[in-house]
């Protein structure tokens, strides 16, 4: 936050899920449902009503803020967060980048979870929100996927930690490596390896101020 005042730089913190929206099954496990919407806009019926965390966060919050009358710049945005929020920062970013769009002048993640359609958070997130399942969720929500389909100049920056327990879950290198084979080179793609870090708290104050700093550069630019 302080780091934020100094360069000017507002921060705005979404929410993981809906809240209270009453779906069966919804608060059963911690990784799916009410903790974890997974930054994206479901499609299975049972979830589609309210489960559209991606628009929610595009659209609707940036709305909000607009009507509310505070003293922002929508035209300088930049999106960042952890784990799978560091997914829906990726994604949410990229998927700008794809439509043309570009909402947003660059994105930063702790501990993301690149490859979700690989891996056991994302294969059950994506079987359970999308009708069209993993093959959906590959196509549309997976940083690593998505990557390999930008043309032109990215603005990224991903820290994850060597101690991480959750490290198979997140495939940094897999993101390393399709960004290099698309042509996104260090200064566009940047991913570093934070020895002796793990998913938590510490980790993520530790390098903020780096992320912070990163943002500026081009929010300010």
């Amino acid at each position: 936050m302080r780091d934020a005042a100094a360069q000017g730089i507002a921060l705005l913190f979404p929410d993981t899920s809906p809240r209270g929206a009453g779906i069966d099954g919804e608060d059963v496990d911690w990784d799916f449902g009410s903790g974890a919407g997974f930054y994206l806009n479901a499609t299975n019926p049972k979830w589609s009503k309210h489960y559209n965390m991606f628009s929610h966060v595009t659209q609707e919050l940036p709305q909000v803020l607009e009507k509310a009358g505070l003293p922002l710049d929508f035209t300088r945005q930049s999106i960042f967060g952890h784990s799978m929020g560091g997914h829906g920062a990726l994604t949410v970013y990229l998927a700008s980048l794809l439509s043309g769009m570009k909402q947003y002048r660059s994105a930063s993640a702790f501990s993301p979870i690149c490859e979700p359609s690989e891996v056991p958070w994302g294969t059950k997130a994506f079987s359970g929100y999308l009708a069209g399942g993993v093959a959906e969720g590959k196509d549309r929500y997976d940083a690593t996927a998505m990557i390999g389909k930008v043309k032109g100049a990215v603005n990224i920056l991903v820290d994850y930690g060597t101690a991480d327990n959750f490290l198979y879950q997140l495939h940094p290198d897999k993101f390393l490596e399709a960004a290099r084979v698309a042509g996104h080179d260090e200064v566009q793609v940047r991913v570093r390896k934070q020895e002796g870090y793990d998913h938590s708290y510490y980790f993520i104050s530790t390098f903020a101020s780096d992320h912070i700093h990163f943002h500026a550069n081009f929010l300010k630019a």
